[in-house]
Protein backbone atom coordinates (compact mmCIF):
# COMPACT_ATOMS: atom_id res chain seq x y z
CA UNK A 1 0.00 0.00 0.00
CA UNK A 2 1.31 3.47 -0.90
CA UNK A 3 2.49 5.77 1.88
CA UNK A 4 -0.26 8.31 1.17
CA UNK A 5 -2.91 5.59 1.40
CA UNK A 6 -1.55 4.43 4.74
CA UNK A 7 -1.55 7.94 6.21
CA UNK A 8 -5.07 8.75 5.11
CA UNK A 9 -6.57 5.34 5.68
CA UNK A 10 -9.62 5.51 7.92
CA UNK A 11 -8.95 4.16 11.46
CA UNK A 12 -11.81 1.67 11.33
CA UNK A 13 -9.68 -0.50 9.05
CA UNK A 14 -7.10 -0.84 11.84
CA UNK A 15 -9.37 -3.33 13.57
CA UNK A 16 -8.49 -5.84 10.86
CA UNK A 17 -4.81 -5.22 10.30
CA UNK A 18 -2.29 -3.20 12.25
CA UNK A 19 -0.27 -0.36 10.81
CA UNK A 20 1.85 0.16 13.91
CA UNK A 21 4.18 -2.38 15.49
CA UNK A 22 2.60 -3.73 18.67
CA UNK A 23 -0.84 -2.32 17.80
CA UNK A 24 -3.81 -3.64 19.73
CA UNK A 25 -7.36 -4.33 18.53
CA UNK A 26 -9.63 -1.31 18.54
CA UNK A 27 -10.42 -0.10 22.08
CA UNK A 28 -9.93 -3.58 23.51
CA UNK A 29 -9.00 -4.07 27.13
CA UNK A 30 -8.12 -1.44 29.71
CA UNK A 31 -6.49 1.14 27.46
CA UNK A 32 -6.91 2.83 24.10
CA UNK A 33 -5.46 1.00 21.10
CA UNK A 34 -2.20 2.25 19.64
CA UNK A 35 -4.02 3.65 16.61
CA UNK A 36 -5.92 6.03 18.92
CA UNK A 37 -2.82 7.58 20.49
CA UNK A 38 -0.21 7.14 17.75
CA UNK A 39 0.21 8.84 14.39
CA UNK A 40 0.57 6.67 11.31
CA UNK A 41 3.88 6.93 9.48
CA UNK A 42 3.83 10.30 7.73
CA UNK A 43 3.99 9.95 3.94
CA UNK A 44 6.99 11.41 2.15
CA UNK A 45 4.71 12.81 -0.57
CA UNK A 46 1.51 14.79 -0.33
CA UNK A 47 0.93 17.92 1.72
CA UNK A 48 -2.20 19.10 3.54
CA UNK A 49 -4.26 21.59 1.54
CA UNK A 50 -6.14 23.25 4.39
CA UNK A 51 -5.05 25.82 6.94
CA UNK A 52 -5.03 26.46 10.66
CA UNK A 53 -7.44 29.24 11.55
CA UNK A 54 -9.78 30.24 14.38
CA UNK A 55 -13.51 29.93 14.90
CA UNK A 56 -14.95 31.46 18.08
CA UNK A 57 -11.38 31.85 19.41
CA UNK A 58 -10.73 28.12 19.05
CA UNK A 59 -7.94 26.85 16.78
CA UNK A 60 -9.31 24.82 13.89
CA UNK A 61 -8.00 23.15 10.76
CA UNK A 62 -10.23 24.09 7.83
CA UNK A 63 -10.14 22.40 4.44
CA UNK A 64 -12.58 22.90 1.56
CA UNK A 65 -13.46 21.36 -1.80
CA UNK A 66 -11.47 22.89 -4.65
CA UNK A 67 -14.69 24.16 -6.29
CA UNK A 68 -16.18 25.67 -3.12
CA UNK A 69 -18.16 27.98 -2.95
CA UNK A 70 -19.00 27.78 -6.66
CA UNK A 71 -20.58 24.37 -6.15
CA UNK A 72 -22.69 23.51 -3.07
CA UNK A 73 -21.01 21.67 -0.21
CA UNK A 74 -21.97 20.35 3.22
CA UNK A 75 -20.36 21.17 6.56
CA UNK A 76 -18.48 18.37 8.33
CA UNK A 77 -17.12 18.55 11.88
CA UNK A 78 -14.03 16.31 12.07
CA UNK A 79 -13.10 15.20 15.60
CA UNK A 80 -9.68 13.58 15.66
CA UNK A 81 -7.91 11.03 17.79
CA UNK A 82 -5.51 12.07 20.55
CA UNK A 83 -2.88 13.47 18.17
CA UNK A 84 -4.92 16.61 17.41
CA UNK A 85 -5.20 19.15 14.61
CA UNK A 86 -1.46 19.61 13.99
CA UNK A 87 -1.02 15.96 13.03
CA UNK A 88 -0.26 15.86 9.31
CA UNK A 89 -2.06 12.57 9.02
CA UNK A 90 -5.24 13.97 10.59
CA UNK A 91 -5.02 16.91 8.22
CA UNK A 92 -4.65 14.62 5.22
CA UNK A 93 -7.66 12.60 6.37
CA UNK A 94 -9.69 15.82 6.65
CA UNK A 95 -8.54 16.77 3.15
CA UNK A 96 -9.94 13.50 1.83
CA UNK A 97 -13.38 14.44 3.13
CA UNK A 98 -13.01 17.85 1.50
CA UNK A 99 -12.26 16.15 -1.81
CA UNK A 100 -15.61 14.38 -1.45
CA UNK A 101 -17.51 17.67 -1.24
CA UNK A 102 -17.42 18.64 2.43
CA UNK A 103 -16.26 21.86 4.03
CA UNK A 104 -14.33 20.31 6.90
CA UNK A 105 -13.74 21.95 10.28
CA UNK A 106 -11.39 20.04 12.62
CA UNK A 107 -11.36 21.83 16.00
CA UNK A 108 -8.62 21.69 18.61
CA UNK A 109 -10.87 19.84 21.04
CA UNK A 110 -7.94 19.57 23.48
CA UNK A 111 -7.46 23.35 23.80
CA UNK A 112 -3.74 23.21 23.00
CA UNK A 113 -3.16 20.02 24.99
CA UNK A 114 -2.97 17.04 22.58
CA UNK A 115 -1.25 13.88 23.73
CA UNK A 116 2.46 14.66 23.74
CA UNK A 117 4.71 13.53 20.89
CA UNK A 118 6.84 11.33 23.14
CA UNK A 119 3.70 9.22 23.65
CA UNK A 120 2.32 9.42 20.10
CA UNK A 121 5.56 8.96 18.14
CA UNK A 122 5.24 5.73 16.10
CA UNK A 123 8.94 5.50 15.27
CA UNK A 124 9.63 3.04 18.06
CA UNK A 125 10.13 -0.49 16.79
CA UNK A 126 10.44 -3.13 19.54
CA UNK A 127 13.39 -5.51 19.43
CA UNK A 128 12.31 -8.87 18.00
CA UNK A 129 14.47 -10.75 20.53
CA UNK A 130 14.96 -8.53 23.59
CA UNK A 131 17.11 -9.51 26.57
CA UNK A 132 15.61 -9.86 30.05
CA UNK A 133 16.85 -6.38 30.96
CA UNK A 134 15.31 -4.95 27.79
CA UNK A 135 12.03 -6.69 28.61
CA UNK A 136 12.02 -5.03 32.04
CA UNK A 137 12.78 -1.65 30.46
CA UNK A 138 10.01 -2.14 27.92
CA UNK A 139 7.57 -3.06 30.67
CA UNK A 140 8.45 0.06 32.63
CA UNK A 141 8.11 2.17 29.50
CA UNK A 142 4.67 0.72 28.77
CA UNK A 143 3.58 1.41 32.35
CA UNK A 144 4.81 5.01 32.13
CA UNK A 145 3.05 5.46 28.79
CA UNK A 146 -0.23 4.15 30.19
CA UNK A 147 0.09 6.49 33.16
CA UNK A 148 0.72 9.48 30.88
CA UNK A 149 -2.32 8.60 28.76
CA UNK A 150 -4.53 8.30 31.84
CA UNK A 151 -3.30 11.63 33.18
CA UNK A 152 -3.94 13.22 29.80
CA UNK A 153 -7.46 11.77 29.63
CA UNK A 154 -8.16 13.15 33.09
CA UNK A 155 -7.53 16.64 31.72
CA UNK A 156 -9.83 16.15 28.72
CA UNK A 157 -13.09 16.14 30.65
CA UNK A 158 -16.53 16.33 29.12
CA UNK A 159 -17.07 19.57 31.03
CA UNK A 160 -14.09 21.03 29.18
CA UNK A 161 -14.66 19.62 25.69
CA UNK A 162 -18.43 19.97 25.15
CA UNK A 163 -18.64 23.78 25.58
CA UNK A 164 -15.63 24.20 23.28
CA UNK A 165 -17.30 22.12 20.57
CA UNK A 166 -20.56 24.03 20.96
CA UNK A 167 -18.68 27.29 20.39
CA UNK A 168 -17.05 25.94 17.24
CA UNK A 169 -20.34 24.60 15.87
CA UNK A 170 -22.14 27.90 16.40
CA UNK A 171 -19.26 29.84 14.86
CA UNK A 172 -19.04 27.46 11.90
CA UNK A 173 -22.77 27.78 11.29
CA UNK A 174 -22.27 31.52 10.83
CA UNK A 175 -19.09 31.29 8.77
CA UNK A 176 -20.30 28.50 6.49
CA UNK A 177 -24.04 29.16 6.53
CA UNK A 178 -24.35 28.14 2.88
CA UNK A 179 -22.87 24.68 3.56
CA UNK A 180 -25.10 24.21 6.62
CA UNK A 181 -28.16 25.17 4.59
CA UNK A 182 -27.18 22.87 1.73
CA UNK A 183 -26.80 19.91 4.08
CA UNK A 184 -29.76 20.92 6.25
CA UNK A 185 -27.49 20.84 9.30
CA UNK A 186 -24.01 19.92 10.48
CA UNK A 187 -22.50 16.49 9.86
CA UNK A 188 -19.76 14.99 12.02
CA UNK A 189 -17.19 12.21 12.01
CA UNK A 190 -15.10 11.19 15.00
CA UNK A 191 -12.15 8.89 15.49
CA UNK A 192 -11.28 7.30 18.85
CA UNK A 193 -11.46 10.14 21.38
CA UNK A 194 -13.50 12.22 18.95
CA UNK A 195 -15.97 9.39 18.40
CA UNK A 196 -17.41 9.74 21.89
CA UNK A 197 -18.13 13.41 21.31
CA UNK A 198 -19.90 12.74 18.02
CA UNK A 199 -22.26 10.53 20.01
CA UNK A 200 -22.75 13.23 22.65
CA UNK A 201 -23.32 15.96 20.06
CA UNK A 202 -25.97 13.77 18.45
CA UNK A 203 -27.75 13.27 21.79
CA UNK A 204 -30.21 15.34 23.77
CA UNK A 205 -27.96 16.49 26.61
CA UNK A 206 -29.23 17.98 29.87
CA UNK A 207 -28.74 21.74 29.77
CA UNK A 208 -26.16 21.67 32.56
CA UNK A 209 -24.00 19.14 30.71
CA UNK A 210 -24.27 21.08 27.45
CA UNK A 211 -22.90 24.10 29.29
CA UNK A 212 -19.98 22.14 30.69
CA UNK A 213 -21.33 21.54 34.17
CA UNK A 214 -21.40 18.21 35.95
CA UNK A 215 -24.82 16.56 36.10
CA UNK A 216 -26.00 15.92 39.66
CA UNK A 217 -28.58 13.27 40.51
CA UNK A 218 -31.16 15.82 41.54
CA UNK A 219 -30.75 17.61 38.21
CA UNK A 220 -31.77 14.71 35.99
CA UNK A 221 -35.10 16.35 35.29
CA UNK A 222 -33.66 19.53 33.77
CA UNK A 223 -34.52 20.70 30.28
CA UNK A 224 -32.49 18.98 27.56
CA UNK A 225 -30.67 20.63 24.68
CA UNK A 226 -31.42 19.47 21.14
CA UNK A 227 -28.79 17.47 19.20
CA UNK A 228 -26.10 19.69 17.69
CA UNK A 229 -25.52 17.61 14.54
CA UNK A 230 -27.75 16.18 11.82
CA UNK A 231 -25.83 12.92 11.41
CA UNK A 232 -22.54 11.43 12.55
CA UNK A 233 -20.17 8.53 11.99
CA UNK A 234 -17.57 7.14 14.38
CA UNK A 235 -14.61 4.79 14.36
CA UNK A 236 -13.36 3.25 17.61
CA UNK A 237 -15.50 5.64 19.68
CA UNK A 238 -15.38 4.90 23.40
CA UNK A 239 -16.54 6.10 26.78
CA UNK A 240 -13.20 6.77 28.41
CA UNK A 241 -13.07 6.49 32.17
CA UNK A 242 -9.31 6.45 32.60
CA UNK A 243 -8.15 2.85 33.12
CA UNK A 244 -11.66 1.44 32.66
CA UNK A 245 -12.97 2.14 29.16
CA UNK A 246 -15.71 0.55 27.15
CA UNK A 247 -16.28 0.45 23.39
Amino acid sequence: MAEHEVATRAPESDAQDSLVAGDTPAQEGASMGEHCVTDRPTPATGAPTGEISKIADVDVYITKPSDYPHLPSKLLLFLSNATGIHSKNNQLQADKYASEGFVVVMPDQFAGDPLQKNVTDPNTTPDSNPSMIEKVKMGLADTAKSFMIDMWLARQSQEKVIPLLHKVIEGAKDEFADAVANGDGVYAVGYCFGGRYVLLLGSELPDTVAKGQALKDEEKGVVKCAPQIKAGAIAHGGSYQFSSRKD
